[in-house]
């Protein structure tokens, strides 16, 4: 006896189901979870291509901006664009710009240091831009999706009512069709939190080796000598002259 082939079924119930045959309200929930989902991994993708490129500016600073002769000669060595280029120079405008200004009722190192803190602080700015997105997207995409769900159960049981057949068939598929709302805002929301809560902590890295090279620099420009890191094991770099310092 020949086994007969089963033709394939047709699932009204799925994705393009909702799609096609839901209200105005239904596709305007899955467009918003549909962008806030590309949202989040353009955000994702384009945050960790900066990071990349801030860790490479970290490593170039650290190998060749120390090793010059002066602070002027270690700027010229970094390309521009480098973050921690425009903060030496930062330091650099700090020092030459203090004389025979309103700056002179301050010190010439707390002047120095605030100079430095605001060209650290705004790269960091730079650094969290988008990141309240993620945010967003992770605490306010899974209650979209309820929102859909809600609103295509309100939708299913109003039509059953009104057709006054209340079967398995009618109830289970027009509800499972709406929890698809709720799996959609739930697909956005969870790469948001990760994805923010893991560029959060990388961020952090980044930012204590921005804050250290400031230390450092301001150390540099204060006293012509380098304050050794930890990470430096221990290395004393020698001091600088003062004329170098100041060129």
């Amino acid at each position: 006896m020949a086994i007969q082939p089963t033709a394939p079924v047709n699932n009204p119930y799925g994705i393009a189901g909702v799609w096609n045959n839901g209200t105005i309200i239904d596709k305007f929930v899955m467009i918003l979870l549909l962008a806030m989902s590309l949202a989040t991994w353009y955000i994702i993708f384009t945050k960790l291509w900066d990071q990349h490129r801030l860790k490479k500016s970290a490593r170039e600073a650290e190998k060749s901006f120390w090793s010059a002769p002066s602070i002027k000669d270690g700027v010229e060595k970094l390309k521009k664009g480098n973050e921690f280029r425009a903060i030496a120079e930062d330091g650099l405008r700090a020092m030459s710009h203090h004389d025979g200004r309103l700056t002179d009722r301050i010190d010439l190192h707390e002047w120095i240091t605030m100079s430095l803190q605001r060209s650290v602080d705004q790269v960091s700015s730079q650094m969290s831009k988008g990141l309240s997105l993620l945010a967003t997207v992770g605490s306010s995409a899974p209650f979209v999706g309820l929102f859909g769900t809600v609103w295509g159960v309100m939708n299913a049981l109003i039509a059953i009512g009104l057709a006054g057949q209340a079967s398995i068939g009618k109830v289970a598929g027009p509800v499972g069709s709406a929890l698809i709302m709720t799996a959609l805002g739930l697909a956005a929301a969870v790469p948001a939190v990760w994805g923010y809560n893991w560029l959060l902590g990388r961020n952090k890295v980044l930012q204590d080796g921005l804050r250290n090279f400031a230390s450092d620099l301001h150390a540099y420009l204060v006293s012509g000598a380098r304050v050794p890191s930890p990470e430096s094991g221990g290395a004393k770099p020698a001091a600088a002259p003062a004329g170098a310092v100041r060129k």
